[in-house]
């Protein structure tokens, strides 16, 4: 099953790279219409943090690798005389949301001033729960900004990191 996903995740790779789009992930999960294969994409981080608006990926953008990577698989099944997958499936094209996952140093750049949630795998000076503005990242630590109050969290000791949905 690994090598199955691994072959589809690089023809998603191929599909997004085409629009100048990435794979944030790539998921074979039993949900209760059947198997659904969720190829989720992002915009290629330049490093440059832009606003919401200008960094999320549209339907339009979904709709299109969905199309493409539709007619790969198909075309590679009928090449290889197996489903992509050995089994029946729903294919997903979506983006990581408003909410999305903070998940290297390089989304921790990306999304400066934008905010954030962040657990800690250990408490850090008594608190193991931040939430504030990600004001960047100093030597493998993440700085977030909470009112006048500045957390310095060191990469290595983030359990999980989330954006906030801002109105």
């Amino acid at each position: 099953m690994r090598t199955e996903l691994a072959r589809v995740r690089e023809a998603a790779e191929r599909v997004a790279r085409s629009y100048g789009l990435e794979i944030f992930d790539v998921q074979l999960r039993r949900e209760p219409v059947g198997m659904v294969l969720r190829v989720v994409i992002d915009h290629a981080g330049s490093g440059v943090p832009k606003p919401p608006e200008a960094d999320s990926v549209s339907i339009e953008e979904c709709q299109r690798v969905s199309h493409d990577l539709s007619a790969i698989l198909d075309v590679e099944e009928d090449e290889l005389g197996a489903a992509a997958l050995d089994q029946g499936y729903t294919l997903e094209v979506s983006s990581p949301g408003l909410d999305r996952p903070l998940r290297h140093e390089a989304d921790y750049r990306r999304f400066a001033g934008r905010l954030a949630k962040i657990v800690t795998t250990e408490p850090i000076e008594g608190q193991s729960a931040f939430a504030g503005r990600l004001a960047g990242v100093d030597n493998g630590v993440v700085v977030l900004e909470e009112g006048r109050r500045v957390h310095r969290v060191p990469l290595a000791r983030i359990k999980r990191g989330r954006l906030e949905v801002e109105f």
